[in-house]
């Protein structure tokens, strides 16, 4: 009871401000086209970040580029409602939801924007299976001829049931059977499920047969070609990880990195330095910071790491879905060393024994045989380009094609 009074005293608070602010609705306000789009996440997307979050800033720009309305809405609380990023999203030209008053001074919150929006909106974007379970009904309530699409982002069930064979711990077990009943309800709901890759789809197809649903829509890369800056793999010393910490799967590695891997690598290489970039780092990986386990947090320009790292290093024990921070080293082509888990998705053919590894020793053999033979790593660099030739922006902007055509088709019928 104290917490519902205590939003409702935020809101009248905020829903004044917003009165003597004069930041009234208009629908005028907001740009329709022909096709609108709206699109749900957790947060504005954070997309220097999280893989999420710009996996999701790609989408919506492949979108604005097709002559496609897009609405983003972010699923924070009204008073709570602020992100730098806002403004960066208006400035490409996105109708981004934020709280203001009616012309009766009403506060308009994320539901009351959806029904007054909803009537010329085509297709709703749910990202995450949160999201789509939260939001989808009240969509659908207010026009039933939206397409709903479910963005998995990940399969989280096998993400989770992947952590449960690890750690064994029976809360993970519980909360990983949570998810898969979310997710299986998403996608009887939905029109059309986006998975991220196609192990996704062949593991959600073991519990959900309708693969007619399903859409592959991966990260998006971007290849830099090689130039005359390009540093060379003998004037480079230092091994990489970036990751999101609000991601589990991301501590785990850091932490079994630090444990297991390199001291073994360290036997060797007693001076090699590792640097640990990400954003929201917990208590436990700053613990591991020294001069040799340099955590950075959270860095605005990750590319001074990537131009400039001998390898990077990703030894991820469980997971779900493309990893993008594998695919964003490939874009500045610097060679990896990852588990199968982290190579999901990604074709590293004809290296693949060059550079996964599932148990530390073996790991830590393949980064001290990547870090002191420069030819083999000259050649696992020049094979970059082709593992990511199909994360290209032609070839996700091909599917988002498939998937828009298929959506408006339904509704026309």
């Amino acid at each position: 009871m104290f917490k519902v009074l205590k939003t409702k005293y935020r809101n009248w608070k905020l829903k004044n401000r917003l009165v003597q602010e004069q930041e009234i609705f208009n629908t005028k306000n907001y740009v329709f086209k022909s096709v609108n789009v709206l699109i749900i996440d957790e947060l504005i997307p954070e997309y220097d970040k999280d893989s999420g979050s710009r996996r999701l800033t790609e989408i919506i720009k492949l979108l604005l580029q097709k002559k496609v309305a897009v609405f983003l809405l972010a699923d924070l609380k009204q008073y709570k409602y602020k992100s730098d990023y806002i403004a960066r999203f208006k400035a490409l030209g996105v109708n981004v939801y934020e709280p203001c008053v009616d012309k009766n001074n009403k506060l308009i919150t994320k539901e009351l924007f959806i029904k007054k929006i909803s009537p010329n909106i085509d297709i709703a974007w749910l990202h995450r299976p949160t999201i789509f379970k939260k939001y989808n009904e009240l969509i659908k309530t207010h026009n039933p001829k939206i397409k709903l699409i479910f963005d998995m982002v990940d399969f989280h069930y096998l993400r989770l049931i992947r952590e449960w064979e690890y750690s064994k711990v029976p809360k993970i077990k519980a909360k990983a059977k949570h998810y898969l009943k979310i997710e299986l309800d998403n996608c009887k709901k939905a029109d059309y499920v986006v998975v991220i890759s196609k192990e996704d789809k062949i593991e959600l197809n073991t519990h959900y047969d309708s693969s007619s649903k399903m859409v592959v829509i991966g990260n998006i890369h971007h290849f830099i070609a090689k130039t005359d800056t390009f540093i060379a793999p003998h004037k480079r010393d230092e091994l990489l990880f970036v990751g999101g910490f609000k991601h589990q799967p991301n501590e785990d590695a850091v932490l079994y990195l630090h444990r297991k891997i390199m001291p073994l690598v360290w036997q060797h290489y007693p001076d090699i330095k590792v640097n640990i970039v990400g954003s929201y780092p917990t208590k436990t990986v700053l613990g591991l910071h020294s001069n040799k386990f340099n955590v950075t947090g959270f860095v605005e320009d990750v590319s001074k790491y990537y131009k400039t790292a001998k390898l990077f290093v990703a030894p991820l024990r469980y997971g779900a879905g493309i990893k993008g921070k594998i695919g964003q080293s490939f874009e500045y082509s610097l060679p990896v060393v990852t588990t199968t888990v982290g190579a999901e998705g990604f074709d590293f053919s004809p290296y693949h024994d060059a550079m996964i590894a599932n148990d530390a020793a073996h790991f830590s053999n393949k980064i001290m045989a990547l870090y002191s033979n420069n030819k083999l790593w000259e050649e696992v660099s020049a094979n970059s380009e082709k593992i990511i030739s199909p994360f290209s922006l032609q070839q996700i902007s091909h599917a988002i094609d498939s998937l828009l055509t298929m959506a408006l088709n339904q509704a026309q019928k």
